[in-house]
């Protein structure tokens, strides 16, 4: 069956069916506000325990990689991240995942040519361009009077 690209792309959107924008910005929104609100409650849990203003703030994120890691060793995290999509991206936790779920995907071949050379696949590429990018900013900001 030959087919032009136009044609398969009608074909596509006709089985492809509408995605509910509405629901999914919903779950989004939720989940990524969710996460977001167990970072708050874990921060104000470490400072009543008497840990400092100034290091409260890197156990929470310690903590939020720590239980994204976790959740996406269980297959969990997964399950949250079809529910709510890009809501799930966005926090520290889906750099949690990011990290983890190809390190599990390639375990198989072993701890060194598996987990840890696939680890940054995903991953590795946003913390080349971050620190690449905050290099620039500061140089630039030297720079400026």
């Amino acid at each position: 069956m030959k087919m032009t690209n136009g044609e398969y792309g009608e074909l596509v959107d006709r089985r492809r069916g509408r995605s509910p924008l509405g629901k999914d910005l919903f779950w989004a929104f939720f989940i990524g506000g969710a996460i977001c609100a167990l970072g708050q409650l874990l921060l104000e849990l470490y400072e009543r325990a008497g840990v400092s203003p100034d290091n409260a703030p890197g156990l929470v994120s310690i903590t939020l990689v720590a239980l994204g890691a976790l959740l996406t060793g269980l297959g969990i995290y997964d399950d949250i991240a079809r529910r709510g999509g890009a809501g799930t991206l966005v926090p520290i936790t889906g750099f949690s995942n990011a990290m983890v779920s190809p390190a599990l995907e390639f375990k198989a071949e072993g701890i060194i040519t598996g987990s840890c050379a696939k680890m940054f696949s995903i991953a590795g590429p946003v913390l080349v361009l971050g620190t690449c990018a905050s290099a620039v900013y500061g140089l630039v900001l030297m720079l400026l009077p």
